[in-house]
């Protein structure tokens, strides 16, 4: 099945550029460069995009924020409001690329309202952690809110967030905690071991929106089948009960095994399969409308580039077989530029890319299995699921 497919790009976003830094920019040409050699971005439309407008980015933001970000674009001595030493240091022009990245995740918003069933793209969008009037883990606007408002705004009456990025998505819930048009589900690693330590399973919304903030914890060390088996049991339900007009994913890939800022064990093969899981449920719950951001991901050669390359090849419907080979011409770039011998040959990475997903069932000790019930426990009745029913 073609799935007609939006990508927002601009060279433009590779000036967000923090310096020696996890989040290199290096991670979008690479992906780029690696869609573009195997032929995935001739099945898209790319498109570029606007600077979002201060009215949009206030969607998000306050006026004294922005104020701050204008001031740090410029004088290289600024700390404030989450900006200096530490996770997310200041940069010159740090608040246009921003209000780029952010106009590319309103335009691929744009794109899909545009038409049922359309999908688009925005890799460097999925800035999570950036709340209203601070700037954290690596982001400074956060363009998935903005997105969603102006999804919103344009005429969806619910709009479901789904984020599998390994760190909580907590921006985005913070943003519409109390909202009851919009769910936000996150399944990251337990908040108790890693960053941002939010998203605890009993963190389910308040007043108007109790009932429309999901969150699963899972376990350091938890591999493709948990990691699955987590979203299967979990993930399909709560957003068929919803009933989204349009479903936007955090696709951050820093599950990864060789991640080196988390502790969960996917796969290249483990994520390209949640990737293929977010497309049926797009097509299953929110008649094919479908926005992807990017997000986490810091393992910059062995799986960001392969991860968000499936995941382009997802959307047009023409997913790739992970036995394909890397093409030899990127591998020497990357060779070329970081001498590394671990650069991957092959767009999967286990012996057989079929992942067995055993479902859930009720009882079981397992330690995925825990994790799942807590969520289910404190958030299916608030949607009118059995939480102890395996078919909910």
């Amino acid at each position: 099945m073609s799935c007609p497919t939006t990508l927002v790009w601009d060279d433009g976003y590779l000036g967000y550029d923090f310096g020696p830094h996890p989040m290199s920019p290096w991670r979008l040409q690479l992906t780029m460069d690696l869609a573009g050699q195997l032929g995935v971005l001739d099945r898209v439309e790319m498109v570029a995009p606007a600077p979002a407008s201060e009215a949009l980015l206030l969607t998000a933001h306050t006026p004294r924020y922005l104020e701050a970000l204008r001031a740090a674009s410029t004088d290289r001595r600024y700390t404030g409001f989450g900006l200096g030493p530490g996770d997310t240091p200041r940069f010159d022009g740090i608040y246009d690329v921003s209000a780029l990245i952010a106009g590319g995740s309103v335009r691929a918003a744009e794109a899909v309202w545009a038409r049922p069933g359309a999908h688009a793209v925005n890799i460097a969008g999925g800035l999570h952690h950036a709340m209203a009037e601070e700037a954290s883990g690596f982001c400074v606007v956060n363009d998935a809110v903005i997105a969603i408002h102006a999804l919103l705004a344009a005429g969806a009456a619910r709009v479901a967030y789904i984020d599998i990025d390994v760190h909580h998505g907590d921006g985005v819930q913070a943003a519409f905690y109390g909202d009851p048009r919009v769910l936000t589900v996150s399944l990251h690693q337990d908040p108790r071991t890693l960053f941002p330590g939010t998203g605890r399973p009993g963190d389910l919304g308040a007043g108007a929106g109790e009932g429309t903030s999901v969150n699963v914890a899972l376990p350091p060390g938890t591999d493709d089948e948990a990691w699955l088996r987590a979203f299967e049991a979990v993930v399909p339900s709560v957003v068929r009960a919803f009933a989204p007009d349009v479903l936007v994913t955090q696709c951050g890939c820093d599950t990864h095994i060789g991640d080196p800022l988390a502790e969960l064990r996917l796969t290249v093969d483990g994520q390209r399969t949640a990737i293929a899981a977010l497309h049926r449920l797009a097509h299953d719950a929110a008649g094919g409308r479908w926005l992807a951001l990017g997000g986490g991901g810091y393992n910059l050669v062995g799986c960001v580039p392969l991860t968000w390359t499936h995941l382009i090849a997802e959307m047009t419907g023409h997913p790739l077989d992970p036995a394909a080979a890397v093409p030899d011409a990127w591998r020497a770039t990357v060779i070329g530029r970081a001498g590394s011998p671990g650069v991957p040959v092959r767009m999967g990475e286990r012996p057989d890319p079929v992942i067995a997903v055993r479902a859930w069932e009720p009882g079981s000790e397992a330690v995925i299995d825990r994790s799942i019930a807590a969520t289910r426990s404190a958030i299916f009745p608030l949607l009118g699921l059995d939480p102890g029913d395996p078919r909910d």
